[in-house]
């Protein structure tokens, strides 16, 4: 491990976000503010370099928020910490949320995020080899799905930022929502989480849809486990919702958070022979420098 990435460990513990610790720090202004990527008001991104004479990784951070609320505001200042000492840029991103649009939405305009950094990167000294995602609940969601996505570039775009790649290293989430479906949460985690407020939003449809075969197609099209395959980059999932049942008087989202997303996430990952990792609060150690570690080792030269 280079030395920049073992002194960045020093300050991981500050790495988590989403926490009202984290947040009541005050974000580092950043070398590049409100750059739009794209036509929307909300299509822009802050950018935090890292000093380097080479071109260096990029950490995305996707924002939480049931893809109808949230902010690039709400990365932790102490992931660019971490993560500027390590060497690794890091950019914050805002995304269109419901109810004014749906999904796919929400998904590509973080995708296309990730291109325009691509597309900068000369401009900017990114290493558009080197490029991982993180973020919690939401963003954690939309972190897998892209990761797993074939690769949204069109070579015969006419916008040179579509023809870019969105492949990335890996993904380090936190609170992952691994399926959308919630026929699929309802077996797995249980009724309230199924019944999340923030479904029908994300995909536009209302309650007297729910169980329509166009509500099924939109399920299967929105759920990152869906798209795995033996070529996928590895994962680090992280969470601290209670283990086992949800309570009998769970309310509806209760459980959106829950483990098993992960643990049924690394079953079908082990299958292909791809790296996922899955902690839990409860077991004690680390998590942070240890998903910090995995972030450095994944990001690191070939």
């Amino acid at each position: 491990m280079k030395r920049g990435m073992q002194n960045a460990l020093t300050v991981a513990a500050l790495l988590l976000v989403a926490t009202d610790s984290v947040q009541a720090q005050k974000l580092p202004a950043p070398d590049l503010a409100a750059v739009s990527y794209g036509p929307h008001a909300r299509n822009v991104l802050d950018l935090w370099k890292a000093k380097s004479d080479k071109p260096t990784p990029l950490v995305v951070y996707i924002h939480g928020g049931g893809f109808h609320a949230g902010s690039k505001d709400s990365v932790a200042p102490g992931l660019i910490a971490a993560c500027r000492q390590a060497g690794i840029s890091v950019m914050s991103i805002n995304y269109r949320l419901s109810p004014a649009v749906k999904f796919p939405a929400h998904y590509l305009d973080c995708a296309r995020a990730i291109q325009f950094a691509r597309s900068q990167a000369k401009e900017w000294n990114l290493d558009p080899e080197r490029v991982a995602l993180t973020g919690g609940s939401a963003g954690a969601g939309t972190s897998l799905w892209i990761g797993f996505h074939d690769d949204l570039a069109d070579p015969k775009s006419d916008d040179p930022v579509l023809r870019q790649s969105t492949r990335v290293s890996c993904m380090v989430v936190f609170g992952a929502q691994s399926s959308y479906d919630p026929r699929v949460i309802r077996e797995w985690i249980g009724d309230a989480a199924a019944r999340h407020p923030a479904l029908t939003g994300f995909y536009g449809i209302t309650l007297a849809e729910i169980e329509t075969p166009a509500a099924f197609k939109l399920y299967d099209e929105a759920s990152p486990i869906k798209y795995l395959t033996k070529d996928d980059p590895p994962v680090f999932a992280f969470y601290n919702e209670p283990r086992g049942p949800l309570p009998a008087d769970a309310k509806p989202g209760d459980g959106i958070h829950h483990v098993n997303f992960g643990i049924k996430l690394k079953e079908q990952m082990d299958k292909l022979g791809v790296e996922c990792v899955v902690r839990h609060s409860d077991e004690g150690g680390n998590p942070v420098k240890d998903s910090f570690d995995f972030l450095i080792q994944h990001l690191q030269k070939k």
